[in-house]
């Protein structure tokens, strides 16, 4: 038996049961075999970065957040944009994992939930960032699945089919991509 592909997934949003959540929700839901899909929890308890604070001993949570990155086969990301990019709070998590090598070559991919037309500006400065910190983004796995809120179960997961098989498909991606030699590499 083979170990399952691990794919962290991270929320943008700090509001609970924001159309971020639901779709990593559903994600987590829908995650193929093969395929082990965790949800970090706990942006909100990230320390402001700080450079000074940024050597050994990290702050706990920040520790956390560089293992369970390391841990990770890949990293599937869905954030809202506020004022045209990245929230404040996702920003400052990323912001985190500059100064450490766990993201460095690690897949990445990220969902949009944003409406058709709108959402292009956190798009950009997330591909921004992630190119500082050395992430390998997936174009293919990189998608929009804008969520309708009627189509949202009583348990916060999305139940459209089209969604879920997407949302399946993007970690299917991530997990291949997880799996594939790494360029260079011998």
């Amino acid at each position: 038996m083979s170990t399952p592909r691990v794919i962290l997934l991270l929320s943008g949003s700090l509001r609970a049961g924001s159309s971020n959540e639901t779709v990593l929700r559903t994600a987590q839901a829908v995650a193929p075999a093969g395929v082990r899909a965790v949800l970090h929890e706990g942006p909100g308890a990230l320390p402001h970065f700080n450079p000074d604070d940024d050597v050994e001993p990290l702050p706990g949570p920040v520790a956390g957040l560089r293992a369970a990155i390391g841990e990770a086969d890949a990293l599937l990301i869905c954030t809202p944009e506020y004022a045209g990019t990245l929230p404040g709070a996702f920003k400052n998590l990323l912001d985190w994992t500059v100064g450490g090598t766990e993201i460095c070559d690690k897949p990445v991919a990220w969902v949009s939930a944003a409406a058709p037309g709108r959402g292009q500006g956190a798009e950009a400065t997330l591909r921004t960032v992630l190119g500082y910190t050395g992430a390998s983004v997936v174009e293919e796995a990189c998608v929009r699945v804008p969520v309708d809120r009627q189509a949202v179960g009583a348990d916060g997961i999305i139940t459209e089919a089209a969604a879920r098989e997407q949302l399946a498909k993007v970690l299917t991606v991530l997990a291949e991509s997880a799996s594939a030699p790494t360029p260079g590499a011998e």
